[in-house]
């Protein structure tokens, strides 16, 4: 049976566009009236305090970053502190969402970027390949355990370092009886509502959350999880709520596949034939690089291009001398 949902406080800004936000089909098909508003503020840490750490940023032959706050920071320290990045720096990202992001700030360089596509463990895999970097980890003041396990098991060498922090907003500028659901995408979320609402408990409204650890924070915090994603059947968050509304069964919540360490390669002959070498080129994909630089970028597409057409003519030309050549022979024959 369909819920009726009125009004929906969401935990993340205001989208620029509504009509391109992926809540557009709550307003637009189902009349929901959404609040947007973020939880928490990402706050850095300052010059000073990072001074007590005695981290030179240059000390460091590559960099990890985990999220665009990351590669925020790291720069604006960098300029803070007036250290000098070196252009020999690599940069290791986990998404390639984050690595296109720094075109924000590194200029082209190839084979400077890498980026894996989703999971910690397929970052490790390109990492495997630069095992003699000296990696520096900035991060916020989530210890990202499972991540920082696997580099010790590996034996990488590396420091982990906290550029910036997450500080809970107060939301008892909200009545929550005025709100059918709360949406909610981190434990700092969780960690906001429950200290504004120190009174909230199970079943006093309905609450959404994004997430395995927002899950987790949900129950260390006595709250219920009542809509939940991503699952097979939603995904997103916003197919999550409308699935609820429409009644419908949420699924199974879906794990974030476990970072492991890359196993190493086999040293076997290579008399195992064709198709044991046809599996491993596909399963050791090469890392892909970033060009950074939008200009450069379009520059050497439209040489790509040039050159492509360049190929078809001569293709073009070479089928149509072919044919000519063939058309002569046929007619020679019939007259003999």
């Amino acid at each position: 049976m369909p819920m009726k949902l009125k009004k929906i406080l969401i935990s993340q800004p205001a989208p620029a566009d509504i009509e391109q936000s992926p809540y557009r089909n709550l307003v637009k098909k189902y009349g929901v009236d959404i609040t947007f508003f973020k939880f928490f503020d990402v706050l850095g840490v300052t010059a000073s305090e990072f001074r007590k750490s005695r981290i030179h940023l240059h000390d460091y032959t590559a960099v990890i970053f985990n999220s665009k706050n990351a590669v925020d920071n790291y720069f604006r320290l960098a300029k803070e502190l007036r250290e000098t990045i070196s252009d020999a720096t690599k940069y290791f990202c986990t998404s390639e969402t984050i690595a296109n992001y720094l075109q924000t700030y590194v200029q082209y360089r190839k084979r400077k970027v890498f980026f894996g596509q989703q999971y910690l463990s397929e970052l490790l895999e390109i990492m495997a390949k630069h095992k003699d970097e000296n990696y520096l980890f900035p991060c916020s003041e989530d210890k990202m355990a499972d991540f920082t396990r696997l580099l010790d098991k590996g034996k990488y060498k590396y420091t982990r370092v906290m550029m910036y922090y997450s500080k809970p907003k107060d939301l008892t500028q909200f009545d929550l009886n005025e709100y059918d659901m709360i949406v909610l995408f981190s434990p700092i979320g969780v960690k906001a509502l429950k200290q504004s609402f120190p009174d909230l408990k199970k079943g006093d409204i309905t609450i959404a959350a994004l997430g395995t650890s927002t899950h987790a924070a949900l129950t260390a915090a006595g709250l219920n999880l009542d809509v939940a994603a991503p699952t097979k059947v939603s995904p997103s968050m916003a197919m999550a709520i409308e699935n609820f509304i429409l009644g419908k069964e949420q699924g199974q919540v879906l794990s974030a596949k476990p970072a492991t360490l890359p196993k190493p390669k086999s040293s076997g002959s290579s008399s195992s034939g064709a198709s044991s070498s046809g599996s491993s080129s596909s399963s050791s994909k090469k890392p892909r690089t970033l060009i950074a630089d939008k200009q450069k970028y379009k520059q050497l597409q439209e040489q790509r291009k040039a050159q492509a057409a360049a190929r078809r003519a001569e293709r073009a030309a070479a089928r149509a001398v072919a044919n000519g050549t063939a058309t002569a022979e046929d007619k020679s024959h019939d007259v003999q």
